[in-house]
């Protein structure tokens, strides 16, 4: 007889999906109480994200109108159409949006999964991070026991953990560092570029210590790190941008937002730069954004949070698998 297949059930029990439904219906009180407005934006769309760290599904369009033969892409983020709300008036807006990265399949990752994304008006980074303690305690409110939230910045952390001031160190500092940390290092690692050895180190050495039993909000990142966040002239220039951290894992990245279509564009053709000197394909910007942006971003901070890793940390699992019904070799 042929093996009985099994792969047709969903991994996570029905616990875990009754989790999922109870804390999806939880966030939309949340922001239905402070009159923030649910929308839905294209997962396919003729633009894809330029960052050189993360990589887009492709379709070609085969029907009738002027995109037949185009390439398309499946949205890493709903970032971009969200912010042509905001520009053309929509107020503060979130989305529960499922988004999609190719090449990411592992213990916490899998190539589609769920992403809580909002923008709040009058907000900065700093604002926007107190709403998103709030939210994820509410979330977590008798799952998970959590000490009070602390803040720590970029600079902070890599003081705490490495004895290094990342906005100072040279490459030669930071390898040394690495080595010093018994970090195995990858081939092809730059030696004129601080931010890949900063990558390493923080992901390998400081991560797994953060959130331990608590939040843990890391702000004013690199400049080079500001991706689509405002910079604040200090001496070196800080993005102004956070992360968040529970037992170690990354939950959510948020940004005080860039408004500035020149700089939005250049930060574009630099990213879409750093993908061919890494024999990556450039990707098509997105000129409906620039061109919103152009018109003009109402003043805002914005945050995009993993729920299928919220799920994980709230049910106690130790895998994404666990929480979703049908992962990547289910699908």
């Amino acid at each position: 007889m042929p093996p009985v297949d099994t792969a047709w059930r969903p991994s996570a029990c029905w616990d875990t999906l009754r989790l999922r439904a109870a804390l999806l219906a939880t966030i939309r009180a949340f922001f239905a109480a402070r009159a923030v407005l649910e929308v839905e934006t294209p997962l396919l769309s003729a633009a894809a994200i330029s960052d050189p760290h993360l990589h887009s599904f492709a379709t070609v369009y085969h029907g009738p109108g002027p995109r037949h033969g185009q390439t398309l892409y499946l949205h890493t983020s709903p970032e971009f159409p969200m912010k042509r709300l905001l520009a053309a008036g929509s107020g503060c807006i979130y989305q529960i949006a499922r988004v999609f990265r190719d090449g990411e399949a592992g213990r916490r990752h899998n190539p589609e999964f769920t992403l809580l994304e909002w923008y709040r008006l009058g907000f900065d980074h700093h604002r926007l991070m107190d709403e998103v303690a709030e939210l994820v305690t509410l979330l977590l409110a008798g799952r998970l026991p959590l000490a009070a939230a602390e803040r720590l910045s970029y600079r902070e952390i890599f003081q705490r953990h490495l004895g290094v001031d990342p906005h100072r160190s040279t490459v030669a500092e930071l390898a040394a560092c690495a080595e010093r940390a018994g970090l195995s290092i990858p081939p092809g690692m730059p030696g004129d570029a601080v931010d890949p050895w900063l990558d390493l180190l923080l992901t390998h050495c400081i991560e797994p210590h953060l959130g331990q039993g608590r939040l843990t909000f890391v702000y004013d990142y690199p400049a080079a790190q500001a991706a689509l966040a405002r910079l604040r002239p200090d001496d070196p220039p800080l993005g102004e941008r956070f992360e968040l951290y529970l037992h170690g894992v990354e939950l959510a990245n948020g940004f005080h937002e860039l408004g500035d279509a020149a700089e939005q564009r250049r930060r574009f053709m630099q990213e879409n730069a750093a993908r061919q000197a890494q024999g990556q394909v450039p990707m098509p910007l997105d000129e409906h954004l620039l061109a919103a942006l152009a018109v003009g971003l109402p003043a805002c901070a914005g945050v995009a949070l993993g729920f299928d890793r919220l799920v994980m940390l709230a049910s106690g699992a130790t895998a994404l698998d666990a929480v979703l019904a049908f992962p990547f070799d289910r699908a």
